[in-house]
């Protein structure tokens, strides 16, 4: 029998995934030249958009009208009578200027992790990290938190990601039974400040290793939040945590092997009280590990960067959270591919 038109097998897919990275790599540097923050201010015609980013004209409206093809660009008129202004999302999330940007994590794409998977055959043989480890430099966040550029990149870039669930964790999540929030790893302070524009009863601490603190007290400086949040200063392998009615963690763990894990766990287990939460924030990946494919690729990409870190299914964080003591988890989804698991004391 002919196949027909709703059964016919098509490499459709085949061809939209494995030619992906031309996509990918379309919209990264149209993020690397800040072409959706210029076009935030005022559509430009493709001659306006060339003298801005200093282009050559050869492949100027392939480039533009490849971004309107796929959905991040508007356009009026065509090649030299065309004038281009952003999408809806690309304005609200790529525009440099709004608290909503985004970006950070894409320039990071692509000016570190792009190179790096193309070794992802090389790290599935031999199991070790294709970053700047490879060719002799220093594991990761050593070589971040050692260069003050580098780390405000970094900072961004991770605020940038998490800002969607951040906001929706302050809203879903009842903070009322709770009076202090204490941020592992937290970054820029991003998800303290969240919190704490939210509920303002609560105390937030956000807590991370020494060259950090300036940055995340410049971010709560400027918000005038510093009576309710303070940026401590420490090191989660060698203090123990900040006491504190709520623990969080947001892309932390799976930095970690399970080893690590279990040890940032048992430390956020000993700084609660009875009844208080961990909630961890991450891409979780669904039990039957079939759903979340961007939560897989994230813990491929942790085979890239890191020595042992994978992300994990919620089963897999109630094992870990049971294990060391605490009495129950839970799922909150969040934004996109992003969960909250969330363990009760």
């Amino acid at each position: 029998m002919e196949p027909t038109k709703t059964n016919q097998i098509t490499p459709d897919k085949i061809m939209q995934i494995g030619m992906g990275f031309w996509a990918s790599k379309t919209l990264l540097t149209a993020v690397n030249m800040s072409l959706f923050t210029y076009l935030a201010h005022n559509p430009m015609s493709g001659n306006e958009i060339k003298n801005k980013l200093g282009l050559n004209e050869r492949s100027l409206y392939d480039f533009l009208d490849t971004l309107v093809a796929l959905g991040f660009l508007n356009r009026k008129g065509l090649k030299e009578s065309a004038i281009y202004s952003n999408a809806a999302e690309t304005d609200l999330f790529l525009d440099k200027n709004k608290l909503s940007y985004i970006g950070g994590i894409l320039e990071m794409s692509n000016n570190r992790l792009y190179p790096f998977w193309n070794d992802l055959e090389t790290g599935l043989i031999t199991g070790k990290p294709q970053n700047e480890t490879k060719n002799g430099g220093a594991p990761i966040f050593e070589a971040i938190y050692a260069d003050e550029k580098k780390l405000r990149e970094f900072l961004h870039a991770m605020g940038g990601v998490q800002m969607g669930n951040f906001m929706m964790l302050a809203e879903a999540f009842d903070f009322s039974n709770y009076n202090s929030i204490c941020d592992i790893g937290g970054s820029g302070a991003n998800l303290s400040i969240h919190l704490a524009k939210r509920h303002h009863h609560l105390k937030c601490t956000s807590f991370d290793l020494p060259p950090v603190t300036p940055v995340a007290t410049e971010n709560i400086d400027h918000l005038g939040l510093s009576d309710r949040v303070t940026a401590v200063s420490g090191d989660f392998f060698v203090n123990n945590f900040p006491k504190a009615d709520v623990i969080t963690m947001g892309n932390i763990l799976h930095d970690w092997g399970t080893e690590d894990k279990l040890m940032l766990i048992t430390k956020a287990y000993n700084a609660l009280p009875k009844g208080g939460a961990l909630i961890v924030i991450e891409n979780i990946i669904d039990d039957d590990r079939r759903q979340n494919a961007f939560g897989l690729m994230m813990s491929l990409n942790m085979a890239i960067e890191t020595e042992e870190g994978f992300d994990f299914t919620a089963s897999d964080f109630d094992g870990w959270a049971k294990q060391v003591g605490f009495k129950s988890t839970k799922v909150m989804p969040l934004t996109g591919p992003s969960s909250a698991v969330i363990a009760i004391k």
